[in-house]
């Protein structure tokens, strides 16, 4: 992929109007508290919710190497709600019709041109749920790879600016403490698999 011809940037920040929201839709939640009193909550969710009732996929990649140690993917891009890189696994919203491993090996091939198969996936968890009805399932995908493994051709589609980095496992922690140094933004699920790899290697 050739170099990106300058930074992104925001150049403009209005409301959304409902009508103009491809993506997302405000709720206004009328509920009830454990005292029976009536409530009101104002949330966001999506539009593009298909038959899995899951939203989207986030890809926790195991690449295997016969002469290497364990690694994982993560990728950098920028994202303009909070207008910085941010470091991710490899992750995408789930097709109507499409189930989330079938979404997970099919966004790694898209994002990272590696294909593996799903070994795990975790239940349907929530990222934001004091804001967001949104949903995800974090799957576990693993790759095989030989000596001869040539890094794979990314198949982004138009718009899409993603670089891929392939960290050992053993050193994902400490990468992604530099990266936040660096003024770069680490996604939360990311973060907790690498703050839980974290602790379980120091309580051994």
């Amino acid at each position: 992929m050739p170099p990106p011809a300058q930074s992104p940037r925001i150049d403009k920040i209005t409301p959304l109007p409902s009508h103009e929201a491809k993506w997302i839709e405000f709720l206004k939640l009328d509920w009830t508290d454990q005292n029976g009193k009536a409530r009101v909550w104002e949330a966001a969710g999506r539009k593009t919710r298909g038959s899995s009732g899951v939203d989207a996929v986030a890809i926790m990649t195991i690449l295997r190497h016969p002469s290497r140690s364990p690694a994982t993917i993560i990728i950098l891009q920028y994202r303009p709600p909070v207008d910085a890189i941010c470091v991710e696994f490899p992750a995408g919203l789930i097709d109507a019709d499409e189930t989330p491993e079938v979404a997970a090996e099919r966004e790694l091939k898209e994002e990272t041109g590696y294909v593996g198969r799903v070994i795990g996936m975790s239940p349907t968890v929530v990222s934001n749920p004091g804001m967001s009805t949104g949903n995800m399932k974090l799957a576990t995908v693993e790759v095989v790879l030989v000596d001869e493994d040539i890094k794979p051709k990314q198949q982004l589609e138009e718009g899409e600016f993603i670089e891929l980095i392939i960290v050992p496992l053993a050193e994902l922690y400490e990468r992604l403490v530099a990266y936040s140094a660096e003024g770069k933004k680490v996604d939360s699920r990311l973060w907790h698999t690498a703050a839980g790899l974290q602790l379980a290697k120091q309580l051994q």
